[in-house]
């Protein structure tokens, strides 16, 4: 917690206290960020599914492997930039804090200006090569490209979240993307049952959203936090930081690349199904995301909590994170694979009333529910070594299970066996990536991997 100027501040110093209940107040509002953050996606297609038909559905979830892609290096990186604000926060390195933040965003306009012109100039033909099917492909396109107008807004938004949260604050981003998900929600409502827009509609409404929560967050931040200013200024561009960002974040980048283009290559295999199967598919990793988000945010807890301990070379304390955090997940997904195995064909028929697509989403919560355990394992361990900054090892796990595990399995199972093949390969990567990683965690070869070396580690007199 922090003061500055006699106001009060929401930064957590995660080097001191009680570790579970700081990794548990930390967790709850990231979780409940994160929950609203999926409503962009779960309300969209709820919408969608049940005014525009499950071609439009279809449409909607088509796109999202395609916008992973295009985004996630630079997301990558902006996660490294995340670590480094951590460790030097940790440090009490304040003005790097600042270097490292302007750094970043110089680095999102950039890439957001490439992003957007090269997705809309090669839309349709990304699609044409994953094998959509006809009567899904012209929404799908509008979809896209609409959505790509906003790549900036997005990353704007998410980069101030994820620094935030380096910094211990999860309270400031859950409040914004309350407000968008509320705005996402209404203008979805009003642009596709008042105003007729159909898919075009859906799309603004994200855009419309993402910018109302960017420039929102500048706003607030501006007149309140006691380091974070953006807007128009002169920014400074620090080579050393970018260096630094790239060095722990590039990995993480070609890490969500590997997911992303493996997404794709799934959905071509889904898409060979047709219609029904893109839609149920759609619905159900909806379901399924919303499922899997909660550990994956203690994993996001735990880089952030890890990396400030680490920063501060404390690293017996972020052992004992790593422990607590495994015991929330595992926890949590007992709960919630139990929910959907019994709920699971109630959800989906949130989404559709199309019994067949409903039918075929059921068949893959069931399986892929089952064995979220293994998933949780995974995830703990990818968020002590990313906020160690040891983030080569989690992109060599994701591709070597994507690639070498659940691709190969979800195409040959799938011609044995049909659709259920696709979703059996899922489980099978997890259990090979909690194998690969537990052997990397017992090397202790991720130790020396922190940004700040230890004479720079201060003890402040007070803190900001």
């Amino acid at each position: 917690m922090s003061f500055a100027g006699g106001k009060y501040y929401s930064m957590k110093d995660f080097t001191e206290g009680q570790v579970g209940k700081l990794l548990i107040d930390f967790s709850v509002p990231l979780v409940a960020g994160n929950i609203f953050q999926n409503l962009y996606n779960v309300v969209d297609s709820i919408i969608v599914g049940n005014y525009l038909g499950k071609e439009a559905l279809g449409a909607v979830g088509a796109s999202f492997p395609i916008i992973f892609a295009l985004i996630s290096m630079v997301i990558g990186v902006g996660s490294g930039a995340s670590t480094v604000v951590a460790q030097y926060f940790g440090a009490h390195q304040h003005e790097n804090v600042k270097k490292t933040i302007d750094t970043i965003y110089i680095f999102f306009l950039v890439a957001s200006v490439f992003i957007s012109i090269t997705g809309i100039i090669l839309s349709k033909w990304l699609f044409r090569l994953l094998n959509l099917p006809d009567e899904i492909l012209p929404d799908a396109v509008t979809y896209l490209q609409i959505y790509l107008t906003g790549t900036f807004f997005f990353f704007g938004f998410s980069g101030i979240s994820s620094i935030l949260r380096g910094m211990g604050d999860a309270k400031t981003p859950l409040f914004f993307m309350i407000l968008a998900t509320l705005t996402n929600t209404t203008l979805d409502l009003i642009f596709v049952l008042v105003f007729k827009w159909e898919i075009q509609g859906v799309a603004w409404a994200t855009v419309i959203s993402h910018a109302f929560a960017f420039f929102g967050a500048i706003s607030y931040l501006n007149k309140k936090h006691p380091i974070i200013k953006l807007g128009f200024r002169k920014y400074q561009f620090d080579k050393e930081i970018f260096r630094k960002s790239i060095r722990i974040g590039l990995p993480t980048g070609f890490q969500q690349s590997f997911v992303a283009f493996g997404m794709m290559a799934i959905m071509g295999i889904v898409n060979s199904f047709g219609t029904s199967t893109v839609a149920a598919y759609t619905a159900a990793t909806r379901i399924d995301s919303f499922a899997k988000m909660p550990a994956m945010t203690f994993s996001q807890a735990l880089a952030s909590f890890t990396a400030q301990n680490l920063g501060a070379y404390k690293e017996k304390r972020a052992r004992q994170g790593l422990s607590k955090t495994l015991m929330l997940s595992l926890s949590y997904c007992v709960i919630i694979s139990l929910l959907i195995l019994l709920f699971g064909s109630r959800i989906m028929k949130i989404f559709t009333p199309d019994n067949e697509v409903v039918r075929i989403g059921q068949d893959y919560l069931v399986i892929v529910s089952s064995f979220y355990l293994l998933f949780a394992v995974m995830f703990t361990i990818v968020g002590f070594l990313r906020g160690a900054g040891a983030t080569l090892i989690p992109m060599i796990n994701t591709f070597t299970t994507l690639y070498l595990i659940r691709i190969p399995v979800a195409y040959f199972l799938s011609s044995e066996i049909g659709v259920t093949g696709i979703w059996w390969s899922e489980p099978a990567g997890w259990l090979i990536g909690i194998i690969i990683l537990a052997v990397y965690f017992k090397s202790g070869k991720w130790k020396g991997k922190v940004v700040v070396e230890p004479g720079e580690v201060p003890v402040p007199e007070e803190p900001i």
